[in-house]
């Protein structure tokens, strides 16, 4: 999860993991990074608060709201425990261990208490949930009310050279640079993710109502920030 690729499990993570952080940088021609600071800033972290990032990866997005609020805690989730290991060294390096937990786990059955968080985020990591449905019913459980739901998605570009980059550019040098054959079924991911307008009625319907609702870089990514009803 959390990845410009698509899903087949935690193994699949498992074996790009070294690779992972350096393919992303290249394949988005660094846009992920300036991605998830928009992500960050549309979930606004407090001090005090408590995230959790699903589908954490080498936990970026985790790291990005401690960066941005240093009086946070932060739980990461992610199926890949490989990759969950290199967030766990980032953390270390940056001296944020003990306010990161980082735990294996299935954004379909998440392992908390009802109403425990006060913003959950979730960066190219929805479109690879088996059901997605029951992810944003599992997101809007564990959110206190009027907690913040933030998702950033990969969607299918409005633009052509967009489109050419993802369908064709991005796969080839995935599977370049990495060997990773996965890299090549990108475009079918992205094909299979509902258009904003219809994800963003979905997450309404799983107590998620969409706040706002920005396409990003000629239509490649799509940032919904939600609210718990």
């Amino acid at each position: 999860m959390n990845s410009l690729a698509t899903p087949g499990s935690g193994a699949m993570f498992d074996r790009i993991a070294r690779r992972y952080d350096l393919l992303n940088r290249i394949l988005s021609v660094g846009l992920d990074r300036r991605w998830r600071r928009r992500a960050v800033a549309a979930l606004a972290p407090r001090p005090g608060e408590r995230f959790l990032d699903l589908a954490t990866g080498t936990a970026d997005v985790a790291l990005q709201i401690l960066r941005r609020e240093p009086e946070a805690t932060v739980v990461g989730l992610d199926p890949s425990r490989a990759m969950l290991a290199i967030g766990a060294a980032k953390a270390r390096a940056a001296g944020v261990a003990g306010k990161l937990t980082l735990i294996p786990g299935d954004a379909r059955e998440l392992p908390f208490p009802d109403a425990t968080f006060d913003g959950v985020i979730i960066a190219f990591g929805i479109r690879n949930v088996p059901d997605r449905s029951l992810a944003l019913a599992e997101m809007a459980r564990v959110l206190r009310q009027g907690g913040r739901a933030v998702i950033l998605e990969l969607n299918e570009p409005r633009n052509a050279l967009a489109r050419l980059h993802v369908h064709r550019i991005v796969p080839m040098l995935g599977a370049l640079l990495s060997g990773a054959a996965e890299y090549r079924y990108l475009q079918r991911s992205i094909a299979a993710f509902p258009p904003p307008e219809t994800f963003g009625s979905l997450m309404a319907t799983r107590g998620l109502p969409v706040a706002t609702m920005d396409r990003l870089t000629l239509g490649v990514a799509t940032l919904f920030v939600g609210r718990k009803a």
